[in-house]
């Protein structure tokens, strides 16, 4: 039975990192069009809108206390932190750049599940994922000609945005449900950055092509609400450190929509960095992860 768990928990963890997938690239593809203010919270005012007729159809209980914390943190992580810093990262560094750097978010998703909760994975899974991480950033630096830009700090900050938000997100899934989280956390923000959204909108909306805002909603209904039903529900059932590392195919997605959505080249090094990140996560998935009591 734990194993089926552990199986269901990790498919909904791949339907989720295929949605995330294609975040970056659809970003990019839209970039020139919209402040990456607007695109970051933007997206999360729209998302936030469904989430909260949602939660009123189905008549959820207000959260307590002690959740409302958590969703805080968590709307900070995936609702205001990741999309506004990986939209700025989009202004200066390639999609498929960007999927690669997110190559060591398994590892930050993982850390932080750790510190929060009864999971201990082992020596090997922590060295798996070290390796990983010292390949990411060679990759960055020889991608960026021997220098991190601005576009990798960006994506830093992403990443641990993104990591704690998933992590708490998880965790709190077992308390409420998957798909309660994200919608909780998407309507306690939108207060706060439905103004900022608002001056930093496009001034001529009309003159912005249909395929432009089609990208944008992509960003608003996949990425930042339907993909976090499955991606939380999958961290509940097969656990946080286990379920993160279903992100080891994640480079590979936002490679290929790279080359579809923006044109960018399928060039050798991000493809063989891609499949060294790829191979050390799938080391780690190897590793035993204890539970303590």
């Amino acid at each position: 039975m734990a194993l089926e768990k552990e199986s269901k928990g990790m498919l909904l963890g791949i339907f989720g990192v295929i949605s995330f997938g294609l975040t970056l690239p659809a970003t990019r593809y839209i970039i020139e069009y919209f402040d990456p203010i607007f695109i970051g919270l933007g997206r999360a005012v729209v998302a936030a809108v469904f989430a909260a007729l949602l939660l009123i159809i189905t008549k959820q209980s207000i959260p307590n206390k002690k959740q409302l914390s958590k969703l805080i943190i968590i709307a900070f992580g995936v609702v205001i932190g990741f999309p506004v810093l990986s939209a700025w990262a989009m202004q200066t560094v390639p999609a498929s750049h960007g999927g690669v750097v997110l190559g060591i978010l398994p590892l930050g998703t993982a850390i932080v599940g750790v510190m929060i909760s009864n999971e201990r994975p082992s020596i090997g899974f922590w060295l798996s994922g070290i390796v990983g991480s010292i390949i990411v950033i060679i990759y960055s630096l020889f991608y960026g000609v021997n220098s991190l830009n601005i576009g990798d700090f960006a994506l830093l900050g992403a990443i641990i945005s993104a990591a704690i938000g998933y992590a708490v997100g998880g965790q709190l899934s077992k308390e409420i449900g998957g798909w309660q989280v994200i919608c909780w956390a998407l309507v306690i923000s939108l207060p706060f950055i439905i103004i900022p959204a608002w001056l930093r909108g496009p001034q001529e909306v009309f003159n912005i092509p249909i395929n432009i805002w089609l990208g944008f909603l992509y960003l608003a209904l996949v990425s930042q609400l339907l993909g976090f039903f499955l991606w939380n529900k999958g961290l509940a059932l097969g656990g946080i450190a286990r379920v993160s590392q279903a992100q080891l195919i994640q480079p590979f997605i936002t490679i290929i929509a790279s080359a579809w959505l923006v044109n960018e080249a399928l060039n050798t090094t991000t493809i063989v960095f891609s499949l060294l990140v790829v191979s050390t996560v799938a080391i780690g998935k190897k590793m035993p992860i204890y539970e303590t009591t």
